[in-house]
């Protein structure tokens, strides 16, 4: 928890940082801001080749984040973010109170980088907008819980290798360890309304979690997560 607190004033304080830049420097592009944005996620991970996955393993989760929000021209902006995501799964066999009552929860934290390039429609102070772009993350930690009816709870935490994100062989595997870095793609849509934002957001991971697995193979073991979320732009 610690930690976690302590990213998310990392976050603001370099939205701080950015802001100030933006408003002194000459080079600064008209109509340019950042966003700070929080919200929920929707978390799984895909368990058949086709990249699809269960509803019933969703996780529900958090993000917390800004966004630099850069106009290219009046209608067309580049958005460079930074969010601490929490990620992962949960998996249940029966009901609490069953002798085969079995929940595990996989829960990893990431350091996430996305570049979206957004459309916003003309339509004035109130806009819909539109975009796209790649993310890459880093493990930062996380847990991993089990739940059962016979013999109680127990929690570890995650640990990551050190696999080369650049290579499709796999460094420092290990059967109980997770790749350090992710990535993949987002679409997005949403709506401003003066300075407050609303985002709905997907992010389709390229890159498979189990550290033992070839990224090739199949597309099964990736996270998949859609997001809601709240921003205050300024």
């Amino acid at each position: 928890m610690k930690r976690i607190v302590l990213s998310v004033l990392s976050l603001f304080t370099l939205a701080a940082a950015v802001k100030a830049q933006s408003t002194t420097s000459p080079m600064s592009s008209p109509g340019s801001s950042v966003i700070i944005k929080g919200g929920v996620n929707f978390a799984n991970i895909s368990n058949k080749d086709d990249g699809g996955y269960d509803d019933s393993r969703m996780l529900t989760t958090w993000q917390a984040g800004i966004v630099g929000d850069f106009n290219i021209t009046e209608f067309l902006a580049i958005q460079p973010g930074i969010f601490y995501s929490s990620k992962g799964v949960k998996l249940q066999n029966g009901n609490p109170g069953d002798l085969d009552y079995v929940k595990t929860t996989f829960n990893p934290q990431y350091i996430e980088v996305p570049v979206n390039l957004v459309f916003k429609t003309p339509t004035g102070a109130a806009k819909l907008f539109f975009g796209a772009g790649p993310y890459v993350a880093m493990g930062v930690g996380g847990k991993f819980k089990t739940d059962t009816e016979l013999f109680g709870s127990s929690e570890s935490d995650i640990e990551f290798n050190d696999d080369d994100p650049l290579t499709e062989e796999q460094e420092d595997a290990g059967v109980f360890r997770v790749r350090r870095f992710d990535f993949g793609l987002n679409g997005l849509a949403g709506f401003e309304a003066g300075a407050f934002v609303f985002t709905a957001n997907y992010g389709l991971g390229l890159a498979k979690i189990a550290s033992t697995g070839d990224n090739s193979e199949d597309r099964n073991n990736k996270h998949r997560v859609f997001s809601l979320t709240v921003g205050f732009k300024f």
